[in-house]
């Protein structure tokens, strides 16, 4: 006989919603978290197990945070209606992170780059390059997204960069761009579309300043690595 057990059967003081409400979302695992969104198990465990389950089968929130519905409904005990739900709550935690800097943030350092584009780039499949456009005294005035793909200097046109520079107009640009693997460490290619990259600045007038890799959890500065214009 295999044990099961359910919220109802808990001590009011340790069923997740009760937790929550009396000391915050932030006081509660990931386990607990995901069996408030789902809601409820099935006839063969309860929603505790079935949240645990999802998270090992995924091997935790950054591989579940990637997934689509298709996926998701596949797994037993999830379905249409759930997996719904659970991308739809994924979707919204990205679109909040790509918006939560809507005041001109101070870029003063690599680290402040990361805070801003690490929550909406570390999760991404492909490989995408950003351009952080800054003013004069370092403000984010704007990003663009530049490519989707592996980088590589051939596909990667200095004009699609600067175009934008020059409309705004701004003082200077960072590029970043992530790596799906987490692994921050820069390719060759890498280092060679940043020389690209600061040659045409130079020419324009419009310095790159650096050029960030965001990986899962962790960033790289060529700028600080000293591996700028190699």
């Amino acid at each position: 006989m295999e044990y099961k057990i359910k919220i109802q059967d808990l001590p009011s003081e340790n069923r997740p919603r009760e937790r929550m409400i009396l000391w915050g979302p932030e006081a509660l695992n990931d386990i607990e978290l995901l069996a408030i969104l789902i809601r409820s198990g099935t006839t063969k465990e309860g929603v505790l197990q079935l949240s645990e389950r999802l998270l090992a089968e995924y091997g935790g929130l950054h591989s579940l945070f990637q997934s689509d519905i298709s996926r998701l409904q596949k797994v037993p005990g999830i379905g249409q209606a759930k997996a719904c739900m659970l991308a739809a709550c994924f979707e919204l935690s990205k679109r909040l992170s790509g918006r939560q800097h809507t005041i001109k943030p101070t870029i003063s350092s690599p680290k402040a780059v990361a805070e801003i584009f690490m929550p909406q780039m570390r999760y991404l499949k492909q490989e995408e390059l950003k351009a952080a456009y800054l003013d004069i005294k370092n403000r984010l005035l704007s990003q663009r997204t530049i490519s989707i793909g592996t980088l590589d200097s051939s596909i990667v046109h200095p004009r699609d960069i600067f175009r934008h520079a020059v409309d705004l107009p701004c003082a200077a640009v960072i590029l970043i761009h992530n790596h799906p693997t987490g692994d921050p460490e820069p390719s060759k290619e890498d280092i060679q579309v940043t020389t690209r990259i600061i040659k045409a600045g130079e020419i324009m007038g419009i310095p790159l300043l650096d050029h960030i890799i965001i990986g899962d959890g962790r960033y790289i500065s060529l700028k600080e690595k000293n591996m700028f214009g190699l």
